[in-house]
């Protein structure tokens, strides 16, 4: 097990700068996500900390060695890859053992590792089968498993998980994180599925472009967004953007207003017609005094006239999306499950302003809080 220390790594393409500037430390033992959207450089880092990609620039440390020029099979480094690269003429044992018996471990010593390894993953009774007769759970679990096998100092994972079905991705999902805990290696684990990101990570790096957006832990990434980006990224239903305009200690959203609370007013020094974008998630939006999460008061709170489009009942909750007139700005809205509503309806939102955020429009910065 080591720790990971990226310092300033690029990486180009001809003319395209895959990733730049890429900075960040991961403790030894700890389980790290890489999360954004197609494209923004995630698979690229991992690439590159594996040694199947070369940056361009900057330095690359897996404990306290520089391995900017060590070949990747001797960076002691495991990798699993989306697709689960299985042998197709070896059975389940073999794939898992194959890793070792290639560094020439003693064969005693591979299979006591294997049955345990087999053990751990739920898969010690299907050692004699092959890969075709295996289901793709299976199959990605014997790719963890060999792996595992390996005992490597890390482990990078490739989005793993997005070739299974739903529920066969939640299971998977939990037995990951169990064999983090008992096996304790560093990890790092790409992925675009936020819900991936916030239920596995010990800390998430948000990506876009190439860049690191923010660095934390996934209450923190969730609560506290650096940006619009990375506020609406994370997030499911995602956080609202409404378009605003400041005037009078408060907000103009096409025609209806906000009056700010007066904490929120001496903290916000905007001039008059700056524009701005209001983010707000979906559950800190009520209908009624029954629904609002906790005490607030009058002045906590801003109404916002809709009307519905979308109702999606989902059993212990309701979700609905909503539009402000004059406008083409949606709002996702999270409710109770009892909550009874069809397209069409007319509903006055209470927003509480407390949990409001204010963008810089020009570049998705964070104003306020």
């Amino acid at each position: 097990m080591a720790k990971v220390r990226l310092e300033d790594i690029k990486r180009r393409f001809n003319n395209v700068t895959a990733i730049e500037d890429i900075s960040f430390e991961i403790p030894d033992g700890e389980f790290w996500v890489l999360v954004g959207p197609s494209g923004c450089g995630k698979s690229t880092i991992l690439r590159t900390i594996a040694g199947l990609e070369t940056a361009t620039s900057g330095k690359l440390f897996i404990g306290d060695r520089l391995v900017n020029n060590v070949p990747a099979r001797q960076r002691d480094v495991a990798m699993v890859f989306q697709n689960y690269a299985l042998y197709p003429h070896m059975t389940v044992a073999q794939n898992i053992g194959f890793g070792l018996q290639m560094r020439k471990i003693d064969p005693k010593i591979v299979q006591d590792r294997v049955v345990n390894v087999a053990r751990s993953l739920s898969l010690d009774h299907l050692l004699d089968r092959k890969p075709k007769q295996l289901s793709g759970g299976q199959q990605q679990r014997v790719a963890l498993g060999r792996a595992i096998a390996r005992q490597p100092q890390v482990f990078l994972l490739d989005e793993p998980l997005s070739n299974l079905d739903a529920q066969l991705r939640d299971d998977t999902r939990a037995e990951l994180k169990q064999l983090h805990q008992s096996l304790g290696i560093t990890t790092i684990y790409v992925t675009h599925d936020q819900v991936e990101a916030m239920t596995l990570a010990d800390q998430i790096v948000v990506l876009n472009r190439g860049k690191i957006q923010q660095i934390g832990d996934p209450k923190t990434i969730y609560q506290s967004p650096a940006n619009q980006m990375v506020a609406t990224f994370l997030g499911s239903p995602p956080m609202n953007i409404l378009p605003a305009i400041y005037k009078n200690h408060g907000f103009d959203i096409s025609g209806q207003f906000l009056t700010l609370p007066p904490e929120m007013q001496d903290n916000l020094q905007l001039p008059p017609g700056q524009s701005v974008d209001l983010g707000i998630r979906p559950e800190h939006i009520y209908i009624n005094e029954s629904q609002r999460h906790g005490e607030l008061t009058e002045e906590a709170l801003g109404e916002l006239l809709v009307e519905v489009k979308v109702v999606e009942p989902l059993g212990r909750e309701t979700l609905i999306r909503a539009n402000v007139p004059n406008s083409t700005v949606l709002l996702n809205v999270q409710l109770g499950g009892d909550v009874h509503l069809r397209p069409g309806d007319r509903l006055s939102l209470q927003l509480d302003l407390h949990q409001l955020f204010v963008f810089d429009p020009n570049n998705g910065n964070r104003i306020l809080p």
